[in-house]
């Protein structure tokens, strides 16, 4: 039987547990001598790089609708720290620090949030969809990631994701998404809402002459046990744009995740072989 941790045995100790592991993470970066963006221009840079969008509200989680809506008021004020953030060269940019303090006059409000393992509801839930959104677009340019963590379970379809495992869970004190900018270039992150959707888009101030296509080339389902798992492999071509050449084309990585919801019965789940 898998080991329980402490604040799980003992739940009231978890909002002193996360008191401590903010209070170290952000230390952490204060001494790693990484510059973090934190410049912040309304005017957009002049060029496009990259843009994507999502779905605001997602009826199939089996929760309340007003959790989704506390998650667009939590999108919406986050939002306020991230529109305009520009990442100049040298520079770092973490989710967190961007983040930081964007609920001091204004509280987040309970949204869906995995806590031990459990689909619960915690101020500031549903900021994944900002750290998922983000992501793609930080692919689709020459920013390094140097951080990033896929959801290791997932309790509903998600209808904003068209590209598996293309994810980034982000937990302040705990799991941050990072990317640093080596480029001669600076990069600014704007962010958008209409009635249904979030917009990112990521803007840069000199002509990129490269553009980057993402594609699932494997995903497969697995029953292990009781449990049903998603195995995906994201590769990652970069082209030039004038020539329509092929530069590079990269296996950025595989990724595992736990399906917790009923899959459609034409998907294939392979049986774990026994040994």
């Amino acid at each position: 039987m898998k080991r329980k941790r402490v604040t799980e045995q003992f739940p009231w100790l978890l909002p002193l547990r996360k008191r401590q592991r903010v209070f170290c993470f952000y230390t952490k970066m204060a001494l790693d001598r990484k510059r973090y963006a934190k410049s912040v221009d309304k005017r957009p840079l002049p060029f496009v790089l990259f843009s994507s969008s999502s779905p605001l509200y997602n009826k199939d989680t089996g929760f309340d609708m007003k959790y989704q809506y506390n998650k667009v008021f939590n999108l919406k004020l986050a939002a306020r720290k991230l529109d305009g953030l520009v990442i100049n060269p040298g520079e770092t940019f973490s989710f967190w620090k961007a983040l930081r303090h964007a609920d001091r006059e204004t509280p987040y409000r309970e949204g869906l949030n995995l806590v031990n393992g459990v689909l619960t509801t915690t101020p500031g839930g549903g900021l994944c969809q900002m750290s998922n959104l983000l992501f793609a677009l930080f692919l689709h340019s020459p920013l390094r990631i140097i951080e990033r963590t896929g959801h290791r379970r997932k309790e509903f379809p998600d209808p904003g994701t068209s590209l598996a495992g293309c994810d980034a869970t982000v937990s302040e004190g705990w799991i941050d998404l990072k990317v640093e900018n080596r480029e001669a270039a600076a990069f600014q992150i704007k962010i958008a809402f209409d009635e249904e959707r979030i917009y990112g888009v990521l803007r840069t101030d000199s002509w990129q002459g490269v553009e980057y296509q993402l594609e699932n080339r494997a995903v497969t389902y697995e029953k292990k046990g009781s449990r049903i798992y998603q195995r995906a492999e994201l590769y990652r071509t970069a082209r030039y744009k004038d020539k329509n050449v092929c530069d590079r084309e990269e296996k950025l990585y595989e990724n595992w995740c736990e399906i917790a919801y009923p899959l459609p019965d034409d998907v294939e789940v392979k049986e774990e072989e026994e040994t």
